[in-house]
């Protein structure tokens, strides 16, 4: 038995009480679904060395179905965050380069899923990544956090995620603003918590 101290993580219950997280607004999110957006984002995400990151896959609803995402790859900074559509094949080597790089930490929730889709769509096993909920694993909190229960314990606040966005089809052409917005937050919030946990 060890002794370290044990946290308890957060119910629905203590978060619904919470005050909302904020979020960023449509200002300070970019979609990128070409070669040239594609180039643009990674010239301004290689001057930060943390990055929020997260994927989204369109759900499957049949038995045995195997989902062929990701759709969107999502990295952010404490500033903004890019929504990656993966439909352009230039795009999409760009996104496997920017995950495949050894300099910059990928920061998440729950990346073991994401991490082995990248593997079978992107063909690169992403580099440096950051499983958050280890890191909380390691302070004491027995169950996975989830970013709602990172939220909750850093920020005393309720991180808003909408169950319509989270089911909704990624891989559509045209993301809604509610896509968008679901999405590039789940990326921030990651990056919010990350440098909240002094790991920087």
């Amino acid at each position: 038995m060890t002794s370290r101290e044990q946290h308890p993580t957060p119910s629905k219950d203590d978060i619904a009480l919470l005050e909302p997280f904020e979020q960023l607004g449509l200002n300070r999110i970019t979609l990128v679904s070409t070669a040239a957006q594609a180039r643009e984002a990674c010239a301004a995400l290689i001057e930060h060395t943390v990055w929020g990151f997260d994927t989204e896959s369109k759900p499957t609803f049949l038995k045995d179905q195997v989902s062929d995402g990701p759709h969107i790859v999502q990295l952010a900074t404490l500033e903004h965050a890019w929504v990656f559509q993966l439909g352009d094949p230039d795009c999409r080597a760009q996104v496997a380069a920017l995950l495949a790089h050894g300099g910059h930490v990928k920061a998440g929730f729950g990346l073991g899923d994401d991490t082995k889709r990248i593997v079978a769509k992107l063909a690169v096993e992403p580099a440096a990544v950051m499983e958050l909920n280890a890191v909380f694993r390691a302070r004491g909190y027995r169950k996975d956090m989830g970013i709602k229960g990172a939220v909750a314990v850093l920020f005393h606040r309720r991180f808003l995620k909408s169950k319509k966005a989270a089911t909704s089809n990624w891989a559509n052409p045209r993301l809604t603003e509610a896509q968008l917005i679901y999405a590039a937050n789940d990326a921030w919030g990651a990056a919010r918590v990350y440098h909240a946990l002094g790991l920087d």
